[in-house]
Parts: C-alpha cells; sequence; structure tokens
C-alpha cells in the first residue's frame, strides 16, 4: 500500500507545491458527438386531384384527422353543369343507338328473304356498332363528372395522422397534381409519438456508427432534459460539403410526452464504448511530468516503473536492452530517455483482464492493444515517485484504469503550481 504526503518541496530554483487529484470510482463513455434535426418518421404531401376553387378548408394547423377526413372541399358549380350537359350527351347517343338498334334489326329480316345485299346488313351493322361506342364514351364522361364532383372535389387525408402545415384558404385556386405548377396543399405526420433524428457523421467516424447502437441526446430548448434513442440505419450515401464527406444516420426516438417537435435541433451523443464502476483519473494527471527532475532521473524512474508492469522474462529481456543503450552516446541515451517519457509505452500482448473493443470493425475478435501510462505521486517519504498503469477508453476528460483497487482514492500530482 503507497502512502501519501499532502505535498512535496521539491528543488528546482526554490520549493514546489501540487495540486493534486484523486483515482475514483465512476462510470465512463466514449462517445462519438453529432448535431441533428428531429422529423416525423413520415409525412404525407397533399395535392389536389382537380383543378377548381376553394369553397371550405375543414382542418387547421395541428389537427388530428384520421384517413378519409375531409380536410377541404372544392367549388362544384361548373362541374354540376357540365354534368348536366354530360346527361344530354349520354340521353341522345342511347336515343340514336336505339332507333339504330330497330334498323339493324329490320334490315337483318330484309337479308334473310335477300331483298337488300350484304354489303347493306353490314353497313348497318357498322353504324350500330359506332353507335353503340358512343354511348358508352358518353356514359364514361358522364362518370367522371360525377366522380369529381362526389370524390375529386372534396380533398381527404390518406393517412391517419396531425395537421403539420395548410397552404390554402378558402377562395385560392388550385391546380391538379398532374400539372406542372401544382404544389401540396397539406402536409400530414402520420405519427408524432415516434419520431426520427437525421444526423451527419464525418467520414473518421462512421465506422463506430451501427444499427441498435444506443444514442443520448439534448434539446437547447429542453435544458437539463436528457432523451435516448437507438440508430436505426445508417445512409450509404455520402454528403460533401467543403470537401467534408459526411454520413446521414437516422435515430429512432420515442415521443410519448410530445415533447419534441418536428424541426428541433438536438446535440446527439453516440455511446460506442461503456464501462461501468471502474477507476478513473483525470487526463491532465496522465499528462502531468515533473519539471523538479532531469531528463535522466525521469527515464530512470519511468523505467523502474514500468519493471512492475513485466514478467520475469520480460523484465530481465528490458534490463539488458536497457544496459546495452546506456553504453551508447550520451547524447543518444539522453534522447531516448526523452522520448520514452514522452511517448506512452504501447505492448500488444495478451494479458489478462485487457478490455476489447464491444465490435470489431471486420466483425471478428478486435485485437487487444495495452497502453502504458505514468502518473506521478508522492511517496511515504515525501519524494517524487512514479507508478505505470494500463488505461482504458477516454471520454476527454478521465480515462479508464486497470490497476488495483488498493489504488483507489490514491492522490496523484495533477500539475504544479507556480
Amino acid at each position: 500500500m503507497i502512502t501519501l504526503l499532502p505535498g512535496c518541496q521539491a528543488k528546482k530554483n526554490g520549493p514546489a507545491s501540487y495540486d493534486f487529484t484523486v483515482i475514483r470510482r465512476g462510470t465512463i463513455e466514449r462517445t462519438v458527438s453529432s448535431s441533428g434535426t428531429i422529423n416525423p418518421v413520415a409525412t404525407v404531401k397533399v395535392l389536389p386531384r382537380m383543378s377548381g376553387k376553394v369553397e371550405r378548408v375543414f382542418v387547421d394547423y395541428n389537427a388530428a384527422v384520421k384517413a378519409g377526413d375531409v380536410l377541404a372541399q372544392l367549388n362544384t358549380d361548373m362541374l354540376r353543369l357540365q354534368r348536366d350537359q354530360q346527361q344530354a350527351a349520354v340521353q341522345k347517343a342511347r336515343a340514336n343507338y336505339e332507333l339504330q338498334l330497330i334498323n339493324y334489326r329490320n334490315q337483318e329480316e330484309l337479308a334473310q328473304k335477300e331483298l337488300i345485299s350484304e354489303f347493306e346488313l353490314r353497313t348497318s351493322r357498322n353504324s350500330l356498332d359506332n353507335l353503340r361506342a358512343d354511348l358508352a364514351v358518353a356514359e364514361a364522361n358522364l362518370r367522371v363528372k360525377e366522380t369529381e364532383i362526389n370524390q375529386y372535389a372534396y380533398i381527404t387525408s390518406p393517412i391517419t395522422g396531425i395537421v403539420l402545415d395548410r397552404n390554402i384558404n378558402v377562395g385560392d385556386t388550385v391546380v391538379d397534381s398532374s400539372n406542372s405548377n401544382s404544389s401540396s396543399i397539406f402536409t400530414i405526420a402520420e405519427n408524432l409519438r415516434e419520431m426520427q433524428i437525421e444526423a451527419m457523421i464525418g467520414e473518421l467516424d462512421v465506422a463506430s456508427i451501427y444499427k441498435g447502437q444506443e444514442v443520448r441526446f439534448t434539446l437547447e430548448s429542453l435544458p437539463g432534459r436528457r432523451f435516448a434513442g437507438i440508430v436505426e440505419t445508417l445512409r450509404m450515401v455520402p454528403v460533401v460539403s467543403s470537401s467534408v464527406v459526411s454520413y446521414t444516420v437516422i435515430i429512432n426516438v420515442e415521443n410519448l410526452d410530445g415533447s419534441l417537435l418536428p424541426g428541433m435541433t438536438c446535440a446527439v451523443d453516440f455511446i460506442v464504448e461503456r464501462s461501468e464502476n471502474v477507476l478513473l483519473v483525470s487526463n491532465a494527471a496522465l499528462r502531468y511530468q515533473p519539471t523538479s527532475l532531469s531528463a535522466d532521473n525521469i527515464s530512470e524512474m519511468v523505467f523502474n516503473a514500468s519493471l512492475e508492469n513485466m514478467n520475469p522474462d520480460q523484465r530481465q529481456a528490458a534490463i539488458e536492452a536497457r544496459a546495452a543503450q546506456k553504453n551508447q552516446s550520451s547524447q543518444r541515451q539522453n534522447n531516448q530517455g526523452l522520448n520514452s517519457l514522452m511517448m506512452p509505452q504501447t505492448n500488444i500482448r495478451g494479458m489478462g483482464g485487457s478490455r476489447q473493443s464491444s465490435r470489431s470493425a471486420q466483425g471478428g475478435a478486435p485485437q487487444q492493444v495495452v497502453v502504458y501510462r505514468n502518473l506521478w505521486f508522492i511517496n511515504g517519504e515525501g519524494k517524487l515517485s512514479v507508478i505505470q498503469v494500463r488505461t482504458g477508453i477516454s471520454d476527454g476528460s478521465s480515462t479508464e484504469l486497470f490497476v488495483s483497487d488498493e489504488l483507489e482514492d490514491m492522490q496523484v500530482i495533477h500539475r504544479e503550481r507556480l
């Protein structure tokens, strides 16, 4: 067990004092941050099926509608006049057809008595067929007018949902959807209890995003509240803006209380890795190096601390390599000692309890990467000392440590006081 003192009187042009931080237990996450926009899962734009003047509007913004409900009604005065004209046309066509039918039957009787030629009979039959077709066209045109009056003049909702947008008023003239000048007159959201976020992820972070991944997001309009979601899909179509490549990620979220509104912007955190009930230390403590010691002293102390994390064979090999280094030039020795201090020692080896990534980019077992960093502290004799600790994930301010539980609440140097 390491005994700690509250400070140290190391010498470098006068006494030095330190600020300390504590190795604590907690939860840490590695996240990818982005921003996004909240939208309904599905929206439908309603366009008129015929042109005309708006006579009545039955719904307004935020109105709840069911499939088949009438949203607006167009004026049908001209349509009704056209229907009357078409009814007259049907009657005329039917009268002509019936008259020709009687004539044809008479022609058949005369043909049987050989009083008329075959040509005259076929001519009569052809006239009957033409009038039958004229009657069918007139009846079809009448059904078109009836459909326009009874159906197309009433603009109905195609789905059950909520009216998000209304672009017409009484007296406006609308153009049917087959015309290039036509535009939507209503926008209906299918369900606001289930929403989705469209977030943009840079190409450097896209490998960390996968379907089913947990997401946490916040909104400036709702301070103090945190919401959760699940990644639904990663769209493969790249979006290039100012030479930056991004991809759209769709996140499903629940909106049971209706607090999330379409168009809201949110800050999104994709949870890549998470560790609970682990030992943590501030990143500043891992970056600290003493100014009261020379580079040679620091290198020697760090080397001795690294021996504690090696097995006997590795320790003997490291000592022999260290001895060989000391036989080289002092300049190279100083440079190598400083480099070993400045850069974390990374070893790829199978060690018990090493942490693995939650998923592999190729779907196979991820490689175990063990990273050691330095932590400086004041020992029981009041002197500077260092230990090497194996680190895990970092959230930018703290880092996970794989060390003995005995080091919990240990004070390590955070920085020097000026």
